[in-house]
């Protein structure tokens, strides 16, 4: 099956808590998110593992990323549409200040506005210096700001190259823009 390597080290069977310890956290497309508590305790649940006084500088983050988020900040999470939970999920993830944030098709079920805004979202988290590795069934709205992609086709790498070279490139039109 082969292993998973983070920064040259074998990370295949380290337990979730010591990933997140490490600095790599996954944005799931289930959101995975506490109903009954606000936006705000959710955000400070997602950080229970940090004990760094610089928490509030990731609050101010996050609400500068997800403006929309702070001010609704007390609303009840479960009360929240798909796309503030989408953002609020990403939000979670980043309160544990991650080095490599896994997202799994954050576009789902998002209006185009929504898109439009997380595409912003992404430039900006990648502003601060995260990594982001971004698996995604409609990746076209995601092309023009990624460094690299990769089609990936029944487990198998069928192509790669920037985000330029992947809209331009005819093999991929056809297959997946209708073109």
């Amino acid at each position: 099956l082969g292993e998973v390597k983070f920064e040259g080290k074998d990370i295949t069977f380290t337990e979730p808590d010591e990933r997140v310890k490490k600095g790599i956290v996954l944005s799931r497309e289930r959101h995975p998110i506490f109903p009954d508590s606000s936006i705000e305790e959710n955000l400070k649940i997602a950080a229970y593992l940090r004990k760094d006084p610089e928490i509030k500088k990731t609050f101010d983050f996050v609400y500068s990323v997800f403006f929309h988020l702070k001010e609704i900040n007390k609303r009840k999470a479960g009360f929240c549409s798909g796309g503030e939970q989408q953002m609020l999920a990403i939000g979670m993830a980043l309160m544990t200040k991650p080095r490599l944030l896994l997202m799994d098709e954050p576009l789902l079920g998002l209006s185009p506005v929504l898109q439009r805004d997380l595409r912003r979202a992404i430039k900006q988290i990648r502003g601060e210096g995260v990594t982001i590795l971004v698996t995604e069934q409609f990746a076209r709205p995601l092309l023009p700001i990624i460094d690299r992609g990769y089609v990936i086709e029944n487990g198998i790498l069928v192509l790669f190259g920037t985000g330029q070279e992947l809209m331009n490139n005819p093999e991929v039109k056809a297959a997946y823009f209708g073109v």
